[in-house]
């Protein structure tokens, strides 16, 4: 997964960042779940995943604001 940046996400709209959202939160179940089996190769992962997650919680809550 490339690493997402605040200013892409600013450009989305409300809906688009709902589904990316949805779609981190699936990613970082699976990773964890293999963590847990030993089968991930990149523990990284998770946390740029988890960091992922508060970026576009972030833009959301700042796009409810204004």
């Amino acid at each position: 997964m490339a690493q997402l940046k605040a200013k892409e996400l600013v450009n989305l709209t409300s809906d688009e960042l709902k589904e990316k959202f949805e779609g981190l939160k699936k990613e970082l179940f699976s990773l964890r779940l293999q963590a847990k089996f030993g089968k991930l190769e990149k523990y990284s992962s998770v946390q740029m995943t988890k960091k992922a997650i508060a970026r576009v919680q972030t833009v959301l809550r700042q796009k409810e604001t204004t």
